[in-house]
C-alpha cells in the first residue's frame, strides 16, 4: 500500500511539473532550435505573397521566401501553415505557429496583441473596379465595396468613408469573385496584392486598379508577444538580407520586370516610416 501511494504521489508530482513547463513563458527561439522546425503562417491564395503552385501543390511566394530565409539562418526545417487575414493573430496567440509572414500591416492596435519585426515591405491601400468606373476616392462613399475581414483596409474604409457599404469576405479571391458577379462595385486591399489578383484573372482586361491610394502601410513579421530573443533574431536577419542583396532578389522574383506582377520596389529594409511614405 505504501509503495502504491508513493508511486501515485510521484506521478502527480511529475504531472504538475509538466503542466508548469507548458504554462510557463517559453523562450520560443530556443524551442525552435530544439525542435528543428520553424512554423510559419502564410497566405495560400494571395499571389505573389503566398499561393499554391498548381504543379508542385506547395505554397510559394514572397512571404514564403522570407520565411525560408529565416529558417535557413537558424538551420532548421520550414513548416508552412496556410492562413487567411482573420486567423493571423489567433494562430500566434494559440501557439499554432511561431511567426506570421502574410502581408501583415503593422498597427498600434495589433501591437497590443502581437509583436512585429521591423518592416520588410511597404504598400498602399488601393482598389479593383471595372475599367473606367472608379477614378477618384471621392466616389467611394457611394459604392458597395468588398473587403477582407479583419484587415486594416476594412478599418480604414469605415473610418474615412462611412457612407460606403462594406461587405466583408474571408479573403481577397472571394471578394474578387463577388466583384465579377456584380455583388460589389469595387474591392479594396494592398496594391501589390491586387496586382497579383489581376495577374491571375482570365478576364483581367475588364478590370483595373485606379491610380490612387488611400493609405501607406508598412508590413512586418508577426511575432508572439514578449518573445524578445525571437524578435531580435528576425530583425537582425532581415537587415542582413537587405545588406547581402537577398531581399532584392526575393523581391525581383515576385515583382521584378519580367514577372506577371511587375512593380518598382519603393521600400528598403531599414528605411524609416517617413521615407517609405514618401
Amino acid at each position: 500500500m505504501r509503495l502504491a501511494l508513493t508511486a501515485i504521489t510521484l506521478m502527480m508530482t511529475l504531472a504538475v511539473a509538466a503542466c508548469g513547463r507548458n504554462d510557463a513563458p517559453q523562450d520560443r527561439l530556443a524551442a525552435i532550435r530544439q525542435a528543428g522546425v520553424l512554423r510559419v503562417a502564410t497566405f495560400d491564395s494571395n499571389p505573389p505573397f503566398g499561393s499554391v503552385n498548381p504543379t508542385t501543390r506547395k505554397i510559394e511566394g514572397l512571404d514564403v521566401d522570407y520565411a525560408q530565409a529565416l529558417a535557413d539562418k537558424l538551420g532548421v526545417k520550414l513548416e508552412i501553415t496556410p492562413t487567411n487575414p482573420a486567423n493571423r493573430i489567433p494562430l500566434l496567440a494559440s501557439n499554432k505557429v511561431d511567426l506570421v509572414l502574410a502581408n501583415f500591416t503593422i498597427t498600434e492596435e495589433r501591437a497590443k496583441q502581437v509583436d512585429f519585426s521591423i518592416p520588410y515591405f511597404a504598400s498602399g491601400q488601393q482598389f479593383i473596379a471595372k475599367t473606367g468606373t472608379l477614378t477618384s476616392p471621392d466616389q467611394l462613399n457611394g459604392l458597395r465595396i468588398g473587403v477582407d475581414k479583419g484587415t486594416v483596409n476594412e478599418i480604414n474604409l469605415r473610418e474615412k468613408y462611412p457612407q460606403a457599404v462594406l461587405v466583408a469576405y474571408d479573403d481577397t479571391p472571394f471578394a474578387f469573385t463577388a466583384l465579377r458577379n456584380g455583388n460589389v462595385q469595387a474591392i479594396s486591399q494592398d496594391g501589390p496584392k491586387l496586382i497579383g489578383v489581376l495577374a491571375n484573372a482570365p478576364d483581367a482586361s475588364g478590370y483595373e486598379i485606379p491610380a490612387f491610394s488611400i493609405s501607406q502601410d508598412l508590413i512586418g513579421v508577426g511575432i508572439p508577444k514578449g518573445q524578445t530573443a525571437l524578435k531580435t533574431f528576425v530583425d537582425t536577419t532581415l537587415v542582413e538580407l537587405e545588406a547581402s542583396g537577398q531581399a532584392q532578389r526575393i523581391y525581383d522574383r515576385w515583382f521584378g520586370p519580367d514577372t506577371r506582377t511587375p512593380l518598382a520596389r519603393s521600400y528598403r529594409i531599414g528605411e524609416s516610416a517617413a521615407v517609405a511614405a514618401h
